[in-house]
């Protein structure tokens, strides 16, 4: 952490939205890999159609929890159930500030008796570190210890604690038996197995990102070279494609997951809060994220997000005492945005690429396959101009053929098939963002339409956490 805390960092701004929307930072990067090894079209179909090759292990942070409290610590901080959490498991983990609002959300690992790793973007990382020294309830220390292994993008030795891949697709599990010598385990979902490749001990999460069935491998980083390896020269002969950092941003859009709900750490008055912005330094996460798009509101507030309006509503359960739990017991009965995928006319997506071949006025460049140009992405949704939710994710797939949305709408107006309205392109010419070039706000006509978007993963995570209404790790 820096020597200016957060707070002194957010007093210095005036205005945090104009603040966060001005930050001089793009999109998450993905180090580590090329940004293409093929080509992104081709490297998106391997998910679809043979299997592929995702390498996580540069662009997340890992944070292990440790000790006689660990599991009661973030069994707190989690508004998921933690009843049959057991050695071997993951699960989705969401905290929440006291007021309700998501801080982010990561993956949870169940490594050993006392011992727990969270793997994902760093705003949840940051809240356990916080909570991890913060006295419970009633004033006494949490006996934990955590240790927290960096992305490659901000440390210099290159290495990290573990590797961590991800295989998918409809091959996958015929490769990873190739490269296994043997049947794979049949594991439920996010259940752990050790597994022997290449004489190395691999540790295998059953768990799905492209719409497919797969598996997350990990193991310490010594390792790395002979388990890609072996991993590669099983899936030689059943197109195993190994996919670079431009399509890899891509795949939320087909499975549904949304990657960017802001940090809902800025504002708060209780101690609690109050206390995280003096701990959290002004190079913290929070203080270095970036928001764009069309959506201004007139406070940071305007930003915050429920678990209901990203998805997860099915699995807050208030069988267990946790940060937030009275917010969401009130917030429980309202009415909350729903999740949809957004399709994108395609004449009105042509229209705005044909824009950059006048010299007059342009609307906002669409990057291929990802059209994310900050960290938080936060576009209008209309309805007869008027506004009934947020566009947050953004990007082409090559498998649909289309130019996607991840949404966050009215549930009133939610009718697979409706047209709707995305308003693409910043106010005002655009702000100071080195990603954003001067252009003009325009309305592109969009048909609201299911989550996950590619029908292959609606079934393949019929019993998963993307799943509306189930969960097997709530």
């Amino acid at each position: 952490m820096s020597e200016q805390t957060l707070q002194q960092k957010l007093d210095s701004t005036g205005n945090v939205v104009d603040f966060l929307r001005n930050q001089q930072v793009g999109p998450n990067v993905y180090p580590g890999v090329p940004a293409e090894y093929s080509n992104w079209r081709n490297e998106q179909r391997g998910w679809a159609q043979s299997a592929v090759l995702f390498n996580q292990s540069y662009h997340m942070v890992e944070l292990y929890v440790r000790g006689s409290d660990a599991f009661a610590l973030l069994e707190y901080l989690a508004i998921n159930s933690f009843k049959n959490f057991a050695v071997n498991k993951a699960k989705q983990f969401v905290p929440v500030t006291p007021e309700g609002y998501v801080i982010g959300d990561v993956i949870l690992f169940y490594l050993a008796e006392n011992e727990f790793s969270l793997v994902g973007r760093v705003p949840a990382i940051e809240w356990v570190e916080f909570h991890a020294q913060y006295p419970k309830a009633d004033g006494s220390k949490w006996n934990v210890t955590v240790e927290r292994d960096e992305r490659t993008a901000l440390r210099t030795d290159g290495k990290r604690k573990n590797y961590r891949f991800q295989l998918q697709g409809p091959n996958a599990m015929k490769i990873l038996g190739i490269a296994l010598g043997e049947t794979p385990p049949d594991l439920k979902f996010f259940s752990m197995a050790h597994l022997d490749i290449a004489g190395k001990d691999v540790i295998a999460l059953r768990h799905g990102m492209a719409g497919q069935p797969g598996y997350e491998l990990f193991g310490p980083w010594e390792d790395y070279a002979a388990v890609h390896g072996a991993l590669v020269e099983a899936g030689k002969n059943d197109g195993l494609t190994l996919v670079g950092g431009r399509a890899y941003s891509s795949n939320t859009l087909e499975s549904g997951w949304l990657p960017s709900p802001l940090p809902a750490t800025y504002t708060g008055d209780s101690q609690m809060m109050k206390d995280f912005r003096a701990w959290a330094g002004g190079n913290s996460y929070a203080g270095m994220c970036s928001i764009g798009g069309s959506y201004v509101p007139d406070s940071i507030e305007g930003y915050y997000l429920t678990p209901w309006d990203i998805g997860y509503g099915h699995i807050v359960k208030f069988d267990h005492d946790f940060v937030g739990k009275e917010a969401l017991e009130r917030m429980a009965g309202e009415t909350h945005k729903q999740k949809v995928t957004l399709a994108l006319d395609p004449e009105d997506v042509l229209r705005v690429m044909s824009s950059l071949y006048a010299k007059g006025d342009r609307a906002k460049y669409f990057e291929f396959p990802s059209s994310v140009y900050s960290m938080h992405p936060f576009d209008s949704v209309k309805v007869d101009g008027k506004e009934i939710g947020v566009s947050t994710w953004i990007g082409y797939s090559s498998n649909e053929g289309a130019m996607l949305s991840l949404a966050m709408i009215d549930p009133a107006h939610v009718e697979f098939g409706k047209e709707v309205t995305l308003v693409w392109g910043e106010p005002n010419g655009g702000t100071k963002k080195p990603t954003v070039e001067p252009h003009v706000q325009t309305e592109i006509k969009a048909i609201i339409s299911p989550v996950p978007y590619s029908s292959v993963a609606r079934n393949s995570y019929a019993d998963s956490w993307r799943a509306t209404g189930k969960g097997t790790n709530a």
